[in-house]
């Protein structure tokens, strides 16, 4: 499993690849380490933006939109893609996922919502009520109190 690593988008990427750092993968985003930590505990099998897909085309050929899903889950032939709060991201990254599976019908992906996102970290026990995260790795032992 890759263990994580955040790092702060470069403006000037072009490929969507993410940069791996002594075998870390370089975040782009807090929530995405976090996403990565849940399936490293559950043994999931991930790739941190391993492919780019090509959603539109200019007339000479070239690429005039891409679209690099976040998560690759290669034992389940998915990938994983999450969303901020922002409306103007969430409605970008509909648009891109609605081009993909026109393009790419064959491709499985599955959009997590902010508030799908919250729910799961709430549901492992890293979160608050509040949203704040406990930085601590979910606990498959139940505690006495439940």
């Amino acid at each position: 499993m890759t263990q994580a690593k955040i790092r702060q988008p470069d403006a000037a990427e072009s490929t969507g690849q993410a940069a791996l750092l002594d075998g870390k993968a370089d975040f782009a985003h807090p929530s995405e380490a976090e996403f990565a930590r849940i399936l490293d505990f559950y043994q999931i099998a991930w790739q941190y933006e391993p492919h780019t897909f090509t959603l539109r085309r200019h007339a000479d050929g070239t690429p005039a939109e891409r679209f690099t899903p976040d998560f690759y889950l290669p034992e389940l032939g998915l990938y994983v893609e999450l969303t901020t709060l922002k409306q103007s991201l969430v409605t970008r990254k509909n648009r891109k996922m609605r081009r993909l599976r026109e393009s790419h019908p064959d491709i499985k992906i599955k959009l997590l919502y902010g508030r799908d996102y919250r729910s799961l970290l709430f549901k492992y026990g890293l979160t608050s009520p509040t949203g704040e995260t406990t930085s601590e790795p979910p606990d498959d032992e139940p505690t006495d109190a439940e």
